[in-house]
């Protein structure tokens, strides 16, 4: 049952966003690539600034449980759903545009697709972000959480991120050096600070160099990982001293299923969904994989999916 408090909120909500945009009991299996998680109380789908500023004004005044989202990469939804106003960012926010002032910059909405991303770079002849070409995620959520592979994090390219107050006031642009990137962290991760876009910097290069570095990587993303099933990425947060995978596999934990959640069979440090498994499936798996990997090797694996109205 919908409190009043979320009922006035959506009102207010409505206000400025289109009530087409404003979905009740959505469910967030639709928005997460693990394709796991209940409804939603609401779900809102903002397009510019002006409308996630208004947003964020109504639930920020009215206390209502929220949160935003980018691509739902990352995210492990609870079954039971989330009771609160989930607001993701649409539109304006999906927007790649070349810096006028710079050609070897691009500025990318919060919303934009690391893929995206990547593809416009290739096709200007710019280089630097071969390492996230296949991240399934967005640049917000790059950013928040410092996102990397193969060698490569968010923050050796980003140079400002415009950001706004979590209650939709005080947009700005933040300096890379202020967003306090560490691994798999940024200073919007401490709370208060809403991303919008960032500002990037590359380097040019041969565009078909370039497009060949991207296929390599890709190429081995698909050996490696298991791309064919949904999850969200690596489960785990890698340790001081090793990698959870590998301790993940030296505990024999390849293939370990509960439901529909496994271990991936191809990389061990991917929990994924071979069909029809639950948040609680997945936690499962997830809770005896840290406690055998603790008990094997004394080191705690911390989770690098966000847990969402659940926990381990």
């Amino acid at each position: 049952m919908m409190t009043d408090i979320i009922t006035e909120t959506i009102d207010r909500i409505k206000m400025t966003v289109p009530e087409d945009r404003v979905l009740i009991k959505e469910p967030m299996g639709r928005h997460t690539s693990f394709r796991i998680g209940g409804p939603a109380e609401a779900f809102v789908l903002v397009n510019n600034e002006e409308e996630l500023s208004a947003a964020l004004a109504a639930v920020s005044g009215s206390g209502a449980e929220h949160m935003l989202i980018g691509n739902g990469s990352n995210l492990l939804v609870s079954d039971e759903g989330y009771p609160g106003i989930m607001i993701k960012l649409s539109g304006d926010f999906e927007s790649i545009t070349q810096c006028a002032d710079d050609p070897h910059r691009i500025r990318a909405g919060a919303a934009a697709l690391m893929s995206r991303v990547s593809a416009f770079l290739t096709e200007r002849g710019l280089s630097g972000f071969e390492f996230a070409s296949g991240i399934p995620g967005s640049i917000g959520g790059a950013v928040f959480m410092n996102a990397g592979a193969y060698g490569g994090e968010i923050k050796d390219v980003v140079r400002s991120v415009r950001v706004m107050d979590a209650d939709g006031s005080n947009a700005r642009d933040v300096s890379g050096e202020d967003m306090g990137f560490a691994y798999r962290h940024s200073k919007a991760q401490d709370g208060g600070m809403i991303i919008l876009s960032a500002e990037m910097e590359f380097t040019p290069d041969d565009q078909s160099e370039i497009a060949a570095r991207v296929s390599e990587l890709s190429a081995k993303r698909n050996a490696k990982q298991p791309v064919n099933y949904p999850s969200a990425g690596s489960t785990f947060k890698r340790p001081v001293g090793g990698f959870a995978a590998a301790l993940i596999e030296q505990s024999g934990l390849k293939g370990y299923r509960v439901g529909g959640a496994e271990v991936s069979e191809k990389h061990s440090g991917f929990v994924i969904n071979t069909g029809g498994a639950t948040c609680e499936d997945v936690l499962a798996v997830m809770r005896h994989v840290r406690e055998k990997v603790l008990e094997d090797s004394g080191i705690e694996l911390e989770p690098e999916v966000r847990l969402i109205n659940c926990s381990l």
